[in-house]
């Protein structure tokens, strides 16, 4: 089992910087791909970027990609995700999740955070 707890969300204005992350507990983080999802209101969940066990091969949705910056630093068992030149559109509930694969598909993440809020507004 795996304890995920997400920080960093807040309120800031469009064109800021935000790094949100995702601290694990329970078994190391260190064997799981690392994922970031979010989910704004009455949207599906949707997926952000990933980032193998490894921390080489990341992948990122294509609105994210120049953008958001995902790392992993196994030796704090920690995971984040730097985001730059946010927007409006980005305010979302991110949730950091762990996978035996790197996917971007929700349903092969088995652990998972419970989200910290992300509004860009001005």
């Amino acid at each position: 089992q795996v304890q995920l707890v997400e920080s960093g969300g807040g309120l800031v204005q469009p064109g800021d910087s935000l790094r949100l992350s995702c601290a694990a507990s329970g078994r190391t983080f260190r064997g799981y791909a690392g994922g970031w999802f979010r989910q704004a209101p009455g949207k599906e969940r949707e997926f952000v970027a990933a980032i193998p066990s490894s921390g080489i091969s990341t992948r990122y949705a294509d609105p994210m990609k120049g953008r958001f910056t995902i790392s992993r630093d196994n030796a704090k068992n920690t995971v984040y995700l730097q985001m730059t030149s946010l927007k409006p559109e980005d305010t979302a509930v991110y949730y950091c999740a762990a996978s035996n694969w790197l996917t971007d598909s929700a349903g092969a993440y088995a652990f998972w955070g419970q989200g910290t809020q992300v509004t860009v507004s001005s």
